[in-house]
């Protein structure tokens, strides 16, 4: 079969009505070929919605200033706007390639908004390298069904038309419309485990097998028909979230029996989440953690942590915040800004309750230094601000962080979850009554409810 235009009909007809279509575009020879097509389906399909090219630039390779220019010359010669993103990459002992991605889509993934597509140009040879990395890796289920034509990518979608088409025929068609490209070196360096995968087996296994792609892409859609079975039959565990919005699943949907059961139910919550499954080994020990009832069990992978509190395993924050000594003074309009990407605020009270400041005034905002007390309103008397917290229900791995408010040496709030008692703290609010707002990370606790 020829690739050309009116073969991509099927994918691209359901995204006639997005509000704008975006392509990765690299400058190598996959995403070359998309953009021709998409600009010649354009041509005849005058309602296409309009197309711009985004370019990723790493610079990781000393040409990467040059693939940069010939992206810009190949979108102007075609009249397709282009929009250049640089990003640093981290490798942060993940491997520069894994690094390289993740820099990559997160920049891709802040240029669409809302009905928007990203179309990557992701063909049948790079799904066949991925499922056999993964299964090479030890994946399950769910890795094993490969790269979906169609996903969720930031505020809109990312969409792989080409997916049913060989590299072969990206080739041929590049061949026929005489189209120029970059060549990334590091594409032949077999030190990369997909380039060795690409470039040392997968000719092997051709010479035996030459239908091999089409055999390991019928397994992984079987797979994916088996995945969506067992999604039906595992019960969806109801959402749970700590006081300060952790986001959890209650424990009783990991111990369902058989014990397989609870693996696959972490793993789809997980994915529902946007995150990796762990590795099955420590998984397995952290259920049995779990089944054994003792203890706060924790499982941490590649930057995440899950830890059981109460009757809940919850979803802990990617990086703790630093400790402050005194983080300076809240007034009104004046937020501060705290670490971790926190935000702590004085807003109106209303007629709810609130802390009385005469112009002037401010809070002083510090960390627990142990002995605190709070009476909080309407309780009949003082509490050690650890009892507090506990009887509360404010996970362990909140306490230490907790803005605690003064005014003066008196302590007149907990973050945004109590007022203590004081006189200058108001059941009903009033015209000069503040109350504290936390925003942790972008999320708006209600508090004081």
């Amino acid at each position: 079969m020829i690739l050309d235009t009116s073969s991509l009909a099927s994918a691209l007809e359901p995204h006639a009505g997005a509000g704008h279509w975006l392509l990765a575009f690299s400058g190598g020879l996959d995403s070359t070929v998309l953009l021709h097509l998409l600009h010649d389906y354009r041509q005849t399909h005058p309602g296409a919605p309009p197309l711009t090219a985004v370019h990723v630039n790493h610079n990781l390779q000393p040409a990467a200033a040059d693939w940069e220019r010939h992206c810009e010359r190949v979108c102007a010669a075609l009249g397709v706007p282009l929009l250049l993103r640089k990003v640093a990459v981290d490798a942060d002992g993940r491997g520069t390639e894994a690094a390289a991605r993740d820099a990559r889509y997160r920049a891709l993934a802040d240029t669409l908004e809302a009905a928007d597509v990203m179309f990557f140009a992701h063909h049948q040879d790079d799904q066949v390298e991925t499922l056999l990395l993964r299964w090479l890796r030890g994946a399950g289920l769910r890795g094993l069904q490969g790269m979906p034509a169609l996903r969720p990518l930031g505020a809109g979608l990312l969409s792989r038309p080409l997916l049913p088409w060989p590299r072969a025929a990206l080739e041929a068609c590049a061949r026929r419309h005489r189209l120029q490209w970059v060549d990334d070196p590091s594409n032949t360096d077999t030190g990369f485990d997909r380039n060795y995968l690409r470039h040392e087996v997968l000719p092997l296994l051709a010479r035996r097998w030459p239908e091999y792609r089409g055999s390991v892409v019928r397994s992984a859609r079987q797979l994916g028909s088996a995945a969506a079975v067992l999604e039906q039959l595992l019960p969806t565990p109801p959402p749970c979230a700590t006081l300060l919005g952790d986001p959890g699943i209650p424990v009783s949907s990991l111990l369902r029996d058989p014990a397989d059961a609870g693996w696959l139910v972490l793993q789809e919550w997980l994915a529902g989440q946007g995150l990796p499954a762990p590795p099955r080994a420590p998984v397995g020990e952290f259920l049995r953690q779990l089944r054994s009832g003792g203890g706060s069990p924790e499982l941490a992978w590649s930057g995440q942590r899950l830890r059981r509190f109460g009757d809940g395993v919850y979803l802990l924050p990617i990086e703790e915040a630093a400790l402050w000594a005194d983080a300076g003074a809240l007034a009104p309009g004046a937020p501060l800004e705290l670490p971790g990407a926190d935000r702590l605020e004085l807003v109106p009270a209303g007629t709810g309750p609130g802390i009385a400041l005469g112009p002037g005034e401010f809070l002083a905002v510090r960390n627990r230094s142990g002995g605190e007390r709070c009476q909080p309103q309407g309780k009949a008397r003082s509490q050690r601000l650890k009892k507090l917290l506990q009887e509360g229900g404010v996970p362990p791995w909140w306490r230490d962080r907790l803005p605690l408010l003064y005014l003066g040496d008196e302590l007149v709030a907990v973050a945004d979850l109590w007022l203590c008692a004081s006189p200058r703290t108001l059941a009903k609010g009033g015209a000069a009554a503040w109350r504290p707002l936390w925003q942790r990370n972008n999320f708006r606790f209600r508090g004081l409810s």
